[in-house]
């Protein structure tokens, strides 16, 4: 009966850490998973509460994981626990994270090269019964993916609804930090979506607003394409392209997005735009709070060396003429 009570009144402390974490504004879905798990784990260990041996065999039990994904855990339960310590003072706090984070995998840059093959690739897909607009499907995830920087998630969340045809402008929903947005596409990219729109508009594909953009299945309840669906279906058209780095690293699905980042990058650099201006219009497009996180794609590739170094030529070569003996 202890063991129980004591489950019970983690998890009313789960459930008001939750609701205090919730009124910010975020959905904080995955803190849900990984405390929940926290607590079937103690629960299965018969313990009455969190303590530093219950910690330490749960932390035992998250080796299988990156460690990465495991320092994130023990964030996620250190900072429920500082929430508890404020109104139980005598309750458990673990040390700060133990695992040790490794490097982040750097991305690598498709190049419009890459995406030309791509593009070659998606357009020799099969149709078949089942898959009557694989191919058109493909062909608009890897030009919305590349051209908007959209994340995988928000890509596949795209319903009929969200699409202005008329302008070509994409609302993007709820995404990460609970921020909503709207994507103005480029002409290119305008007309691939008008193309695809002719099929995927027609009979007897669901044409209802709330119907997913990216549909693969006939008949009126269309079946869209979940985040690891298309990851798998764009990984496959990335080796069948034979796209890879001078190392032979291949790009994931996210990388798109570096590789957008860096391409705006470079479109400013040479129109001899002012960059700092407009990384904050950048933030905004790919849906970011602040710019420090867009900062984060924005890669210094030697094209980019170049390009600055060739803008601080132009704009100080002067000074330094004048100074020079």
């Amino acid at each position: 009966m202890r063991t129980v009570r004591g489950a019970l009144s983690l998890a009313k402390s789960i459930g008001r850490h939750l609701s205090h974490q919730r009124a910010l504004g975020r959905s904080y879905t995955t803190v849900e998973y990984v405390l929940e798990q926290l607590l079937r784990f103690i629960v299965k260990q018969r313990a009455d509460d969190l303590t530093a041996s219950v910690y330490a065999r749960w932390c035992k039990r998250q080796q299988h994981l990156s460690s990465n994904t495991l320092r994130g855990r023990q964030c996620v339960v250190r900072k429920f626990c500082l929430y508890r310590r404020r109104s139980e003072l005598q309750c458990f706090v673990p040390d700060l994270p133990f695992a040790k984070p490794r490097p982040y995998i750097e991305p690598v840059l498709i190049t419009e090269a890459h995406i030309a093959r791509m593009l070659d690739v998606t357009n020799a897909l099969p149709v078949s019964s089942t898959s009557p607009l694989q191919s058109a499907v493909m062909r608009m995830a890897v030009v919305l993916l590349y051209t908007a920087g959209l994340r995988r998630g928000e890509l596949v969340r795209l319903r009929l609804g969200d699409v202005d045809t008329r302008s070509g402008v994409l609302r993007i929903g709820e995404s990460k930090f609970h921020r909503s947005r709207l994507v103005p596409l480029s002409k290119d990219a305008h007309r691939e979506l008008r193309d695809y729109l002719r099929r995927r508009l027609s009979k007897p594909y669901d044409q209802r607003p709330d119907a997913p953009l990216l549909c693969n299945t006939h008949g009126a309840a269309c079946r869209g394409y979940t985040g690891a669906g298309i990851a798998q279906a764009i990984n496959r058209i990335i080796v069948r392209a034979d796209v890879h780095d001078d190392e032979g690293r291949r790009p994931r699905v996210h990388d798109a997005r570096h590789s957008f980042a860096l391409q705006a990058l470079l479109r400013w650099y040479r129109r001899g735009d002012d960059v700092q201006t407009q990384l904050p219009k950048l933030a905004l497009y790919m849906g970011h709070v602040s710019i420090v996180s867009t900062a984060y794609y924005l890669r210094f590739v030697p094209e980019v060396a170049a390009l600055a170094s060739q803008r601080f030529g132009q704009t100080f070569s002067r000074l330094i003429d004048e100074g020079a003996p």
